[in-house]
C-alpha cells in the first residue's frame, strides 16, 4: 500500500513549483515509510510514498512506460489479486514487463486497453495515470472503496491525495467547511455521504468511478454497479460457489513478499479467513499462522451481556486458535492509552470519527506493524450476508432513513439552536436517505419484504460499510499497515448480491448461507457463534477520561466548537454517568462517552485543521 498525490494544471508551470508538489506528498509518509518520488511536467506533477509488499526492487514509483510517442505515467495506491492472469494475457499480446510488481502490470493494462482496464481488475486501488503527449489524466478507484481518493477541481486545476491532508497541504487550497459539510459531520458523520470530500471545493472518487481529464473534457463516471437479478442455482450450487469463492479469495490476499498474519476475533467471518489462510500456510509454507487480537483492561471485569455483544471475545479466540494451530498474540488497551491517541486517530481521518473505535484500532495495529506489514480481516460480511441486527428487527426494518441512525433527534439534542437551524440535519439526512434509495437497482419480481432488505443491503454496503473502510485504511495506514479485505471481493459481493434473503437468513439465522457453506473448515459452535461487534471498551475510566476531557474544552472559552453546541444539554448527559440513557451516536458501539470523544475530536479538528465555517 501506498500514498498518492498529484497536480494537474493546464495553465501553469509546475516545474516551477516543485515544492508545492512536494509540500501535498509530506503528509503522506506514514502511508509509505519505505520510499518516495515525484515525477514533474509542466502541466502535470505525480508524487508517490511508497510501502513495499511486492517486488522491492521494481515497484518503484512513479513509474513511467512508453508506447510510440506516448509516455504514460502512473501513481498507484493498492494491490491487484490477479495480476498474474493480467500480466500472461499482457505478454500474450506481446507486452513485455521489466519488474515482477503489480503496478507495472496496472500500467500496462491501461496502455494496451485504455480506459476499459479497470473491468479487469481484482484488487483494492486508488491510481491515476498521466498521458504526456494527450496531457489526460485517468483516475480509478475500486469497486467497494477499500482505498481512498480525494480530489478538487477549480479551473483548469486539479488536486488529488490518498487523503484529505494531501490536497490540504497545496497553497492554493483553503480549509473551508460550509453547512453541507458541517451538517456531513455533525448530522452524518463519521459516516459520509459517497463523493463527499466534507471540505469545501473538495470531492471524493466514488467507488467505482473513473475520472477523465484532458484539456477539453471531464467525465465522471461508473465502471461498475451492483446489477439485480433472479437467482437461479440451487441451495447446493450456491453454498458450493459461495465457499469456492471464499476460499480463493483469501488465498488470493496471501500474496506478498512481506509478513502477512489475520485479525482474529473469534467471530464468523474473521475466524473463516483465518481457517482458509491457516490451512494455506501450513501447506504451502509449513509455518504456523500469526493471528492478532485486540482486548481491553478489565473487559471481563466490566463487560455486560447486551443484545448485541451476548459474549466476550476473548475465549473464542482462545478456541479458534488452538484449533487451527496458530501463533496467537493478544494486544491489550488500556484507558490512558485510548486518550493518548484520540486526537491522532482524528489526524488519521482528517476528520472526527468513532472514538475508541478508531484509537484502539490505530494502537492494534502499531503493536502488528512490529512483526508484520500485512493483515486480513472479515469486514464487509455482515453487509453483504445481511448481519447486521437491522436486517432483523423489525423496527429498524420499517425505519424511514438509515437504519444505524434511527434516533438522529437525539444527536440533535446536544446541538445548539442556532447551529441546527443552520446545517438543518433532520432535511439533510433525509434528503441523503432518499437519494440512495434511487439508486438502488430493484428486482420487480421481488415482494415488498425481499425489496425492502435489498434496499437495506444497499444502504449496508454502499454507506455504512464505507465508514468501517474509511476506518481501517486510515488507522492502519498511519502506521504503515496494509490491511487486506476478502469479502469484499467484487466477485463474491456481486454473487452474494441476489442470493434470495431467504437463503442469506436459512433457518432464520443471520448469514447463514455463509455457515452453511464453511462447514467443515471450523467447529461447529464457532460456525453458529452470533455476531459479535468490533469491541468497545466498557472500562468506566473511559467515561470519566473523556469526560473530564470534554469539560477542560467546556470551560475554556476560546474553544471552537462551543458555538455549535448545547452546553447545558451536553453538561446534563455528563452528569448522568457512565451507566446513564444513552445518546446513541453512530450505530450500536457510540454511546455517551464516545459522543464526548467526538466533540473533543471535532474541537481539535476546528482548531488544528484552522477551519473555516462558511
Amino acid at each position: 500500500m501506498c500514498g498518492i498525490a498529484g497536480w494537474i494544471d493546464y495553465d501553469a508551470d509546475i516545474t516551477r513549483q516543485q515544492s508545492a508538489l512536494d509540500a501535498m506528498v509530506a503528509p503522506l509518509t506514514c502511508r509509505g515509510p519505505d520510499g518516495s518520488g515525484t515525477f514533474v511536467t509542466p502541466n502535470a506533477g505525480l508524487g508517490h510514498r511508497r510501502l513495499v509488499v511486492i517486488d522491492p526492487e521494481g515497484g518503484m514509483q512513479p513509474m513511467s512506460r512508453r508506447l510510440g510517442n506516448h509516455v504514460y505515467t502512473i501513481v498507484y495506491n493498492g494491490e491487484l489479486y490477479n495480476f498474474q492472469e493480467l500480466r500472461q494475457q499482457l505478454e500474450h499480446e506481446g507486452f513485455q514487463f521489466r519488474s515482477r510488481s503489480d503496478t507495472e502490470v496496472l500500467l500496462t493494462s491501461y496502455v494496451a486497453w485504455g480506459t476499459a482496464c479497470v473491468s479487469k481488475l481484482n484488487g483494492i486501488f486508488a491510481f491515476a495515470i498521466w498521458d504526456s503527449k494527450d496531457r489526460t489524466l485517468f483516475m480509478a478507484r475500486d469497486r467497494l472503496g477499500v482505498k481512498p481518493l480525494f480530489y478538487s477541481r477549480q479551473g483548469p486545476r486539479m488536486l488529488f491525495a490518498s487523503e484529505l491532508k494531501g490536497i490540504l497541504a497545496h497553497p492554493a487550497i483553503n480549509a473551508e467547511v460550509d453547512a453541507e459539510g458541517l451538517a456531513e459531520v455533525f448530522a452524518i458523520g463519521p459516516a459520509r455521504t459517497p463523493g463527499h470530500g466534507v471540505f469545501r471545493n473538495i470531492d471524493e472518487l466514488r467507488p467505482g468511478y473513473y475520472l477523465y481529464l484532458s484539456p477539453t473534457t471531464h467525465r465522471l463516471a461508473p465502471y461498475w454497479q451492483l446489477n439485480s437479478q433472479p437467482h437461479e442455482d440451487s441451495w447446493e450450487q450456491t453454498t458450493g460457489t459461495v465457499r469456492n469463492l471464499v476460499e480463493d479469495t483469501v488465498k488470493r490476499q496471501l500474496v506478498a513478499d512481506v509478513p502477512v498474519i489475520t485479525l482474529l476475533s473469534g467471530g464468523l467471518d474473521s475466524s473463516v479467513v483465518t481457517a482458509i489462510a491457516a490451512q494455506v500456510f501450513k501447506a504451502q509454507r509449513h509455518e504456523p499462522l500469526n493471528t492478532y487480537s485486540i482486548d481491553f483492561v478489565d473487559m471481563e471485569r466490566y463487560f455486560k451481556a447486551n443484545k448485541f455483544q451476548t459474549n466476550l471475545d476473548a475465549p473464542w479466540v482462545e478456541k479458534v486458535s488452538t484449533y487451527l494451530g496458530t501463533n496467537h498474540h493478544r494486544v491489550i488497551v488500556d484507558t490512558p492509552e485510548l486518550y493518548q491517541d484520540l486526537l491522532a486517530a482524528m489526524r488519521a481521518r482528517d476528520l472526527p470519527g468513532m472514538a475508541d473505535v478508531d484509537t484502539s484500532l490505530l494502537i492494534f495495529s502499531r503493536e502488528i506493524k512490529k512483526a508484520a506489514t500485512v493483515g486480513l480481516s472479515g469486514e464487509a460480511a455482515d453487509e453483504i450476508f445481511g448481519g447486521y441486527p437491522w436486517f432483523h428487527h423489525p423496527d429498524a426494518i420499517a425505519a424511514n432513513t438509515f437504519p444505524w441512525a434511527r434516533r438522529l433527534k437525539d444527536r440533535i439534542r446536544i446541538l445548539s439552536p442556532e447551529f441546527a437551524e443552520y446545517i438543518q440535519p433532520e432535511s439533510y439526512v433525509a434528503r441523503r436517505y432518499l437519494e440512495a434509495l434511487d439508486e438502488v437497482p430493484r428486482l420487480p419480481s421481488e415482494t415488498a419484504e425481499e425489496a425492502r432488505i435489498r434496499e437495506i443491503a444497499y444502504l449496508s454496503i454502499t454507506r455504512f460499510l464505507p465508514t468501517l473502510l474509511d476506518r481501517k485504511d486510515r488507522m492502519t495506514m498511519a502506521v504503515g499497515l496494509e490491511v487486506r479485505v476478502p469479502f469484499c471481493d467484487h466477485r463474491l459481493v456481486e454473487y452474494v448480491w441476489n442470493i434470495p434473503w431467504s437463503w442469506k437468513n436459512y433457518d432464520n439465522v443471520a448469514k447463514g448461507v455463509l455457515r452453511h457453506a464453511m462447514q467443515g473448515i471450523l467447529p461447529p459452535d464457532v460456525l453458529m457463534r452470533q455476531k459479535s461487534p468490533y469491541p468497545s471498551t466498557p472500562n468506566p475510566t473511559y467515561f470519566m477520561a473523556m469526560r473530564q476531557g470534554l469539560d477542560t474544552i467546556l470551560s475554556d472559552s476560546s474553544s471552537p466548537v462551543l458555538p455549535l453546541l448545547d452546553i447545558a444539554e451536553i453538561r446534563r448527559v455528563m452528569e448522568l454517568g457512565p451507566m446513564g440513557d444513552q445518546i446513541p451516536w453512530f450505530g450500536q458501539l457510540m454511546g455517551n462517552a464516545q459522543l464526548f470523544a467526538f466533540l473533543i475530536q471535532a474541537n481539535a479538528w476546528l482548531k488544528e485543521y484552522h477551519i473555516a465555517t462558511l
